[in-house]
């Protein structure tokens, strides 16, 4: 199942909690992990920042909101209890608690207003617009959202650009990649094009590691449709003429089920790169582009508190 939403998770942390007595955070967690029936790999898919996991973070901000409501508190960092109000909108049997139901308290209501008070959205539209995306994602959810869109689109661009690049400049940029991701050292020492006729279809080598112990075979060509189980069989031979064990094939365009399935079948080890994945290496090694602003998102340094 997919992964609950930080509303879906409010009225089973407050049921948690129901109990009255003080519970800590990280059994919050599991608990509700267990509850859901999350997978383990549910459990450990992270934010794009890759600081925390998202279940983690939803459970985090449910949290968060119910405390602003009054229906938990937290006596110290990390334990937290139910309250008199949330014992009491428990009583209610609610089927559901979300933000429909926490603005009905008076320190939720007062909570959103110093949220919009504090930011920069003016606009009414704005404002709706943002409360509707908060229904069921969190500030972190909507950062990630914002930003895989942001970087979709760029891979995309970046994608047209490789394609309408020169030959010769395609096979450099790929070496410069291949450099960025620590293969070899520097670029001039690293990687040298061999791309003359008769080359048997390698158009690289690049060192596997600073001192030369092994080498890579590199095939990158501009295609135009997909590349079959042929041209993967064709830099085998390559390969195979070079007494070389390892080769990466990079293509702006993609593979054949069969050129994949083929590259599994034999001893040689081939990596094949798409252009998708290409565009996405180069824009987590900054080959090709540039950084054009930088938000920092901060949260409380609670050791900073831990002697007060």
């Amino acid at each position: 199942m997919p992964i609950p939403d930080y509303q879906s998770l409010m009225l089973p942390l407050l049921r948690f909690a129901s109990d009255g007595k003080e519970r800590r955070f990280r059994e919050a967690i599991e608990g509700l992990a267990a509850e859901f029936s999350l997978s383990d790999d549910e459990r450990a898919e992270l934010l794009p920042s890759g600081s925390q996991p998202v279940f983690d973070n939803r459970v985090g901000w449910a949290k968060t909101y119910l405390k602003q409501a009054g229906l938990l508190a937290s006596p110290k960092r990390g334990i937290f209890h139910i309250t008199v109000p949330g014992v009491a909108l428990l009583a209610k049997n609610p089927t559901a608690v979300g933000l429909h139901i926490l603005e009905q308290y008076e320190a939720f209501r007062q909570f959103r207003s110093r949220r919009r008070d504090a930011g920069t959205i003016t606009a009414d539209s704005n404002i709706e617009m943002v409360e509707e995306a908060a229904m069921t994602a969190t500030p972190e959810d909507q950062l990630a959202s914002a930003y895989q869109r942001l970087r979709q689109r760029l891979e995309a661009e970046l994608l047209e650009q490789v394609k309408g690049a020169s030959p010769a400049f395609f096979e450099r940029l790929v070496i410069d990649l291949l450099v960025k991701m620590g293969y070899g050292g520097s670029r001039r020492d690293a990687g040298r094009a061999i791309g003359k006729s008769g080359d048997g279809g390698i158009d690289g080598i690049i060192k596997e590691d600073k001192l030369g112990l092994d080498v890579i075979y590199i095939q990158a060509k501009r295609w135009e449709g997909t590349v079959g189980r042929p041209e993967i069989q064709k830099f085998a031979g390559a390969l195979q003429g070079h007494r070389a064990n390892k080769g990466v094939f990079i293509t702006t365009s993609s593979y054949t089920r069969d050129a994949k399935e083929y590259t599994g079948m034999i001893n040689t080890k081939i990596i094949l790169i798409d252009g998708i994945e290409l565009t996405g290496l180069m824009v987590d090694h900054n080959v090709g582009i540039s950084s054009v602003g930088l938000y920092e998102v901060k949260k409380i340094d609670t050791d900073y508190f831990e002697g007060e």
